[in-house]
Formats: C-alpha cells, structure tokens, sequence
C-alpha cells in the first residue's frame, strides 16, 4: 500500500505515515541506497524490520529526499542534508516521517496490553488522572509513551528520563492535542503535542 495518510499540522511542519502492507522485495524496487544503509539493512535478521527501515525511505522520497540526504549523529538523532528538522518512527506495520522547520518528534506504537507491566518505569505523575480500571487503560497508557518517546526524540538530549524528567498533562482524546513539558537540569520547556489513532495503533508527535 502506498502512502496511508498526511497530517499538516502547521505551515512548516508535514507528516507523512505508511502501512507497510508491501513485501521486502517489493520495497527493495526503485530505493538506492548508500552502503552503509545498505549493509544496514541486509544485516537486520527481521524481515519486519527491514521492510519498517525500507519504507522510512519510501517517506522521504514523498518528501522529495533520497536515502542520501538523511544522515544521523553521534546521538543517533536523524537529520537531513538541507538543514529541516526531521524526526522518523516505525513500528510493526506502520512508519512514520516528520519533516518542519523547527525542532520535532514523533513515535507510533502499537497497543498492546502489556505496556500495563512497564508502566511504573515510565510514568510517574501522570499515575495521578489515569484511572487504571477504565477500558480506555492501555490506549492512555500508549499514548503517554508515544508522547515521552517524541519528546525524547525532539529534545535528544543524554540523560534524559521519561519518568522523571518528561511529563503529560491531562487529555482527553477527544480532542486529540494537548500539552507537554520536559523539565530537566532546572529548565522547563513547554511543547504542544498532538496524536491520532488507527487500526489499533496509537501515534503521537511533539512540536517545539
């Protein structure tokens, strides 16, 4: 399947998602890719992962990049060659790209019953409104992990922790925004944040 939905959150700033529905083979057609990439995806022992990396490409090329203009740093932060902020996430059958002119993040995950078991390594104050017998549980629970994972990739900062230093106001999912802070080394930032999701998947993205 081809590109599965575009979200313009403001002027500056797209999305773009991907239902991988497509073989390895069928990905691998029409992609060039630098060696290291190459290599990179050759090595991976999942084909689910390597058909995840391949349509990340796939993304860019929407965006009118080719796998040479994204590059990574030290950090493992992603960037691209004309200098816009990009930020990537896949997971199981979807991947996403984020692509503005300001600093962002984005992360789509899966909901599944068992993030309920982590839950105490990366919540703290956000214990407080969830209410743990609602049917609505685990889609909060993902929810908060998918934003702490954007704000994670946004600021790409070492050191940073989703539990103690990365905080969710209350949302309502009806409205599918709200607001975000990261409070680390005794400086606050305010981020508004939005999600959506779909066929039992839950994405989220963070913009400074």
């Amino acid at each position: 399947m081809p590109l599965y939905k575009t979200l313009i959150p403001n002027s500056q700033t797209t999305v773009k998602i991907w239902k991988i529905s497509e073989s390895y083979s069928d990905l691998m057609q029409n992609i060039t890719l630098k060696s290291e990439s190459l290599e990179r995806v050759l090595g991976m022992k999942s084909e689910l992962h390597q058909r995840g990396f391949l349509s990340v490409r796939k993304l860019l090329a929407e965006f009118g990049y080719t796998d040479t203009d994204l590059y990574y740093d030290t950090n493992g932060k992603p960037h691209l060659s004309d200098g816009k902020f990009v930020s990537i996430t896949h997971s199981f059958t979807f991947s996403a790209v984020m692509v503005s002119n300001s600093p962002v993040g984005i992360d789509i995950e899966k909901q599944r019953n068992k993030i309920s078991i982590i839950a105490h390594k990366f919540i703290d104050y956000e214990f407080a409104y969830l209410d743990k017998i609602a049917d609505s549980y685990v889609k909060d629970l993902t929810l908060i992990w998918c934003v702490k994972e954007s704000l994670y990739k946004l600021y790409a900062t070492p050191g940073l922790s989703f539990k103690k230093h990365c905080l969710v106001i209350p949302f309502s999912t009806d409205a599918h925004d709200s607001v975000a802070w990261i409070d680390y080394n005794d400086t606050k930032n305010r981020y508004d944040i939005a999600f959506i999701e779909f066929e039992g998947f839950t994405c989220a993205y963070a913009i400074s």
